[in-house]
């Protein structure tokens, strides 16, 4: 069995979902430049206010007044002390194109802050290379690559270039194993004595590696279709192949589906020929036909036609091929897979029962109907999950396209290192700007103020508080290309935990700044929304 699917997805514990557009709904004031115009002010199209020699910080009009407002007197500052000057920013900084929202006249401080976390909404761990040559736009040719190990219990080799992880509740099955096979083996072998549960730890690692080889199908399919695998897990059930992006087309869905059952129909195969010239009553004999059941037990059960099982995907292909729509594909097998689950809830115990698995009536006692429910009970449980979070993940990628940098990204504000933090507001304010970039003097961003850090300065600070400390420095991960959208949007912000990324155009030109919480609640929305 094989999941595919992304590395996660954003948290949905926000409030209401609001899209963030860029750019005021009134003119700004003294005569300023059109907000709408795709570029975002510069030293031509304002004029500073000069400062008085009392130190007051100059009140700019404007046409609506902020929750938190910035333009406000400060308190007369000792003859011998004098505000900071200000210095012009270069022209560097562009607005985005989308410039409707209700709440653009607002200074950055004045939204609701975004949680100081360092997640974005795709939450893998990850960090910079370094600060980037400024004006450099994307690093091309680089992918995203994952700082950390997926994890998920010890890892075991790296077979194709994909981590292979033993989960900590393999080794429980592998006990349960153990101790049922050496019941049995005790009534076909009883001169082994004790020895019998070494025979059957030695069945519970051979069955186990011959999953592994049944995932490693699905992996150098997916491999050979350039689709990119996360890991391979032994867990309780069986094993699961992270795949992390789908097939293109409902053929290689098929294909990719059905390697695995057919290797394990394979090895069933191979270890019955290697039978033939065994004893039946042996230790060899007793192993190799024990594998040889096992293996066509789980080519049987993963052919059943429904997801999260190889069969499902094999029908999901099916349908998707007949409807040219995969999301119809996915409806009809996660529901087939939900029945799925319904009938092995109820029918694995009776069929047990009835003596279909090779037992009779009268050998069943209470604790082995209890045993039955209990494990029909756990894999009605896994396949019902598995069911459902076909599901999401299907709503997911439907609505992933709808997550654009260029939609999502708020209007920016270039400053200089020392330019004060009231001072940066108030053109933030007069461009209907939410976000600022420190820049050097030729205009080169080199780092983004964090939305939270200037809500923790109070205002009557602010004068004094120069935007350079409050910046965190530009890495390579943290510039996103405009153009991004989908799960390469995700893919990025994911490789580079941040807060904010600097979003510019292919020639490396300032297109404005992206929140990670902004694209949480972007996702949210679209998720909350119907298929």
């Amino acid at each position: 069995m094989d999941v595919s699917g992304g590395s996660g997805q954003p948290r949905s514990d926000n409030a209401e979902p609001t899209e963030h557009r860029a750019g005021p709904t009134v003119p700004p004031p003294d005569g300023g430049p059109d907000p709408t115009h795709p570029r975002a002010p510069t030293p031509a199209d304002r004029t500073e206010p000069a400062q008085e020699e009392t130190g007051e910080e100059p009140t700019p009009q404007a046409t609506e007044t902020p929750e938190n407002p910035e333009t406000a007197e400060t308190a007369e500052t000792p003859e011998t002390t004098k505000a900071p000057e200000t210095a012009k920013a270069p022209e560097t900084a562009k607005a985005p194109e989308t410039a409707k929202t209700p709440e653009t006249a607002r200074v950055p401080e004045t939204p609701e802050p975004a949680d100081a976390r360092q997640d974005p909404p795709t939450g893998a761990p990850g960090t910079g290379d370094g600060p980037a040559p400024a004006q450099s736009g994307m690093a091309k040719g680089r992918p995203p690559q994952r700082p950390k190990e997926p994890g998920g219990g010890l890892l075991m080799g790296r077979p194709f270039g994909v981590p292979v992880y033993v989960a900590p509740s393999w080794f429980v099955v592998a006990a349960l194993i153990t101790w049922v096979f050496g019941g049995q083996l005790d009534r076909v072998l009883p001169e082994l004595g004790a020895a019998r549960y070494l025979v059957s730890l030695f069945f519970a690692i051979a069955f186990y590696a011959s999953v592994l080889i049944h995932e490693l199908a699905h992996t150098v399919a997916a491999i050979r279709f350039k689709l990119p695998v996360r890991r391979i897990q032994l867990q309780f059930f069986g094993g699961v192949s992270e795949i992390e992006k789908e097939a293109e087309t409902p053929g290689r869905e098929f294909v990719l589906a059905f390697v695995g059952p057919l290797l394990s129909l394979v090895l069933a195969g191979l270890f019955y020929l290697a039978m033939q010239p065994v004893e039946p009553g042996t230790v060899p004999g007793v192993l190799l036909a024990g594998l040889m059941v096992s293996n066509l037990i789980v080519a049987a059960f993963n052919l059943l036609p429904g997801l999260p099982l190889d069969g499902g995907r094999m029908l999901r292909a099916v349908v998707w091929k007949i409807t040219g729509r995969p999301m119809s594909g996915t409806v009809a097998a996660a529901w087939v897979g939900r029945a799925l689950a319904v009938s092995v809830l109820i029918g694995l115990p009776l069929l047990n029962h009835w003596g279909a698995f090779g037992g009779g009536t009268d050998d069943s006692s209470g604790m082995d109907a209890v045993t039955d429910a209990l494990l029909a009970a756990i894999l009605a449980a896994i396949i019902w999950t598995g069911a459902g979070n076909s599901l999401r993940m299907a709503r997911l990628r439907e609505h992933l396209p709808e997550l654009r940098a260029r939609t999502l990204t708020r209007r920016a504000v270039p400053v200089e290192t020392d330019t004060p933090l009231s001072e940066a507001l108030r053109r933030a304010n007069a461009a209907g700007a939410r976000a600022l970039v420190v820049v050097d003097a030729d205009g080169n961003p080199l780092s983004l103020v964090r939305e939270a850090a200037i809500v923790g300065v109070p205002e009557h600070r602010r004068p004094w508080v120069a935007v350079s400390g409050l910046a965190q420095d530009l890495t390579d991960g943290m510039r996103v290309s405009a153009e991004l959208a989908g799960e390469d949007l995700l893919d990025v912000l994911r490789a580079t935990p941040a807060t904010e990324y600097l979003v510019v155009e292919e020639t490396g030109e300032i297109y404005g700044v992206l929140s990670a919480a902004d694209v949480e609640r972007a996702f949210v929305r679209a998720m909350a929304r119907p298929s």
